[in-house]
């Protein structure tokens, strides 16, 4: 396990998701975000089953600025509910966590060296 989290979140629009993505970037609460563009989600909502083209972020950030990506999406997004989900990177290159850690704020509980907790 590391610090380093995967936040999905969606939006309605390109210009909102470009929009999204350069307050997180701007704010450094997320390294990189990628948008994917044009997904048909299908969805439940109010009890009516919805189909809507959406874009898909992929916002590379820390466990410890979850908390303020989180909030910043609530802040910024048009949807009455939008999705946003923290996944754990469980691995990956010492160098691009490091670039993460070079490129977003630092939080009080975050240590100052992201290390991979894996063994090997």
């Amino acid at each position: 396990m590391t610090d380093v989290r995967v936040v999905l979140t969606t939006a309605g629009s390109a210009e909102e998701a470009r929009r999204i993505a350069n307050v997180l970037v701007e704010r450094r609460l997320a390294a990189c975000v990628n948008v994917v563009t044009k997904l048909d989600s299908i969805f439940r909502w109010k009890d009516k089953v919805q189909e809507s083209e959406e874009y898909l972020l992929l916002i590379k950030t820390t466990e410890g600025l979850f908390p303020k990506v989180r909030d910043a999406i609530k802040e910024l997004h048009s949807y009455e509910l939008p999705e946003c989900i923290s996944l754990a990177v469980d691995d990956g290159t010492q160098e691009y966590f490091t670039w993460i850690e070079d490129n977003v704020e630092s939080s009080p509980d975050q240590p100052k060296s992201l290390k991979s907790k894996t063994a090997g």
